[in-house]
């Protein structure tokens, strides 16, 4: 590698502790620009770098990201030695894989019901290859998304038992699935619930629930997908088959990690916090992916066009959204049948068809979203203050609802609730709906208060993300009761919104030996965001709009070099239109650094997430 780079503040950057970096107490979307870098840690960035003998800018990254002195080693090369548990410290782990261990031993039929989503199919594909590989026959179920919706159903359970099925894996669903479960319980087979959504005080009829976020399990590995889970309980089993004598020889049927490119594509797409064993997972599976050994990923990397090796933005952004498409508008159980296929013939067949679907899932959004941004922009004229945007239509698709929501949450930074509504006639008038949240406000919780308070037909989820089934009678009343119960926590985390930025820098600092050394500190995401820099004072330049929606523009320093940029979906939106009517005037510009590759060659250029004018500040 070349020199080490050096974080090169333009002058006035640096700021007095509390003020606002580069002065933007404004940004032309409404943020204030922060030093990320609090004055607490500059010691401990300073440390770092010394101790370990990294550079500056990678001490500052590292502190910045609370990383302590003695957690440097780990955090740059994260192992599953070193960062996986005893998976017996997760409640309900024991039973769990003795369960699956006599499946095993006496090679009972087994099957498996999944969710619909990238970490349902991940969970579903390695739970079917660990089981396959040590001669047990399996099913996988996912249910239809339209006709079924989300989780375990009675009618399914009854058909897999009377299809043979003694023992029955939810993964990534089943947590609340009590009268499911009790169908399988009446018929005699045995349920493993395996999941990681939040849990209430009662369980499900099941012989264990593995899942972190059950109320009585001190594991602390609530962040962990579904995907992540399941690993940890083959890992209990194919230790319980080892105590057993089951393994002759010194090795076993299938390396588990040799699975770890599922885990770690199932730990980005599900946006988890990218810390602890997360890392590892996502560190340690894309050196299993690279070598493009899953017949199903293999598949899906060719029709995508991804030559390159794949990074968490691929798995992320290329990857996931066409596995997500079958569930969305098209067959559910596509996505899983890929990752567990062996058979390159049917891989590359379904891979292309869900390259297919991705390609007309693209258009169904395009079209609910100008729908829903007037929609939103109508109530927001009303009442500029709401606290979250509930809006719905019989016209649009209930597969792409919780992608709309997002873009509106990113648009008009607040929750946001989309619903599809079903046709009145012929149909109990219910709506299923997907909720999107910004940090610091917690939708999870007031779905599930919802939920206690008789508002909806069913409802669950996360902090960040939740689903919903509510009656149009009701309708009215879950919008007050959201409005009121999400009223403070979003008002406070409008008006203190904030982007951290972590240095300044010139074009010429954004370099190649830049990129490799911030890659150090990766996999980037969800708990371990991607560094942001601000180029202060820049020049616009050839602004124009390119593909769907983007901007792309020259930024130019005072001394004339030049950095290439691109703000994604930003045409339209006050950033866009900033970038596009510069006309050359100096602006602020912040965003991630990327290495993009075309026609067979590596260029930088700059993700723009925000602007600021200068002469408007202060």
């Amino acid at each position: 590698m070349s020199a080490q780079p050096k974080l090169k503040l333009a002058e006035g950057a640096a700021t007095a502790e509390g003020g606002a970096f580069l002065g933007v107490v404004s940004s032309v979307r409404g943020f204030v620009w922060h030093e990320r870098l609090q004055a607490d840690q500059r010691l401990v960035a300073d440390a770092i770098a010394q101790r370990h003998g990294l550079p500056e800018i990678l001490g500052r990254i590292l502190a910045a990201r609370g990383v302590g002195l003695d957690e440097v080693e780990v955090v740059l090369d994260p192992t599953i030695k070193a960062l996986m548990p005893d998976p017996s410290t997760l409640q309900d782990m024991d039973a769990a894989a003795a369960r699956l261990a006599d499946a095993v031993v006496k090679k009972q039929r087994v099957a498996i019901f999944g969710d619909y989503d990238v970490d349902g199919a991940c969970s579903s594909a390695l739970m079917q290859r660990f089981l396959e590989h040590h001669g047990v026959p399996t099913r996988i179920y996912i249910p239809d998304r339209i006709f079924e919706g989300y989780g375990p159903n009675p009618a399914a359970i009854e058909q897999l038992v009377t299809d043979g099925a003694r023992l029955i894996v939810t993964v990534d669903c089943g947590t609340t699935s009590f009268a499911p479960l009790q169908v399988a319980r009446d018929r005699g087979a045995d349920v493993v619930v395996i999941d990681h959504h939040q849990a209430d005080e009662a369980l499900p009829p099941a012989t264990a629930v593995v899942n972190p976020n059950r109320q009585d399990c001190l594991s602390g590995l609530g962040h962990l997908c579904a995907a992540g889970v399941v690993f940890m309980v083959l890992v209990a089993t194919q230790r319980a088959l080892r105590d057993r004598g089951h393994y002759t020889g010194a090795t076993v049927p299938v390396s588990l990690l040799d699975l770890l490119d599922l885990v770690a594509l199932a730990t980005v797409a599900d946006v988890v916090p990218l810390q602890g064993l997360n890392r590892a997972f996502v560190t340690q599976g894309l050196k299993v992916m690279r070598q493009r050994r899953n017949t199903g990923l293999k598949a899906l990397f060719d029709v995508a066009g991804l030559d390159a090796a794949p990074r968490p933005y691929h798995l992320g952004f290329i990857l996931g959204p066409r596995i997500n498409a079958g569930g969305r508008i098209g067959d559910a159980a596509l996505g899983a049948r890929l990752l567990a296929s062996e058979d390159a013939t049917e891989a590359a067949k379904i891979a292309a068809l869900l390259d297919k679907l991705n390609r007309e899932r693209k258009e169904i959004e395009t079209q609910m979203l100008e729908e829903a941004v007037a929609e939103a922009e109508r109530l927001l004229d009303a009442d500029p203050e709401l606290p979250v945007l509930v809006l719905g239509s019989p016209r649009w698709h209930k597969g792409v609802v919780g992608l709309v929501a997002s873009r509106l949450t990113e648009r008009f930074r607040r929750p946001s609730c989309v619903i599809s509504w079903e046709e009145e006639k012929g149909s109990e008038g219910q709506g299923t709906g997907s909720l999107r949240s910004i940090a610091g406000v917690d939708i999870g919780a007031a779905v599930r208060s919802a939920m206690a308070a008789g508002l909806l037909v069913k409802g669950g989820g996360h902090a960040m993300a939740a689903g919903l089934t509510v009656t149009r009678d009701s309708f009215e009343r879950l919008t007050s009761y959201l409005h009121e119960r999400l009223r403070t926590q979003a008002a406070s985390v409008r008006q203190s919104a904030a982007l951290d930025i972590d240095g300044a820098l010139m074009p010429a600092a954004a370099n190649e030996a830049l990129i490799e050394l911030l890659e150090r500190a990766g996999p980037y995401g969800q708990g371990n965001p991607q560094p942001r820099f601000a180029f202060p004072s820049h020049r616009v330049r050839f602004a124009k709009v390119v593909g769907e929606a983007h901007v792309r523009c020259l930024l130019e320093a005072a001394d004339g070099s030049r950095l290439d940029a691109i703000a994604f979906r930003a045409a339209g939106q006050p950033l866009g239109e900033l970038l596009l009517s510069a006309g050359g005037m100096p602006l602020h510009v912040s965003g991630q650094l990327r290495k993009d590759t075309w026609g067979g060659k590596n260029r930088i250029e700059l993700q723009i997430d925000d602007a600021a004018d200068p002469r408007r500040q202060g």
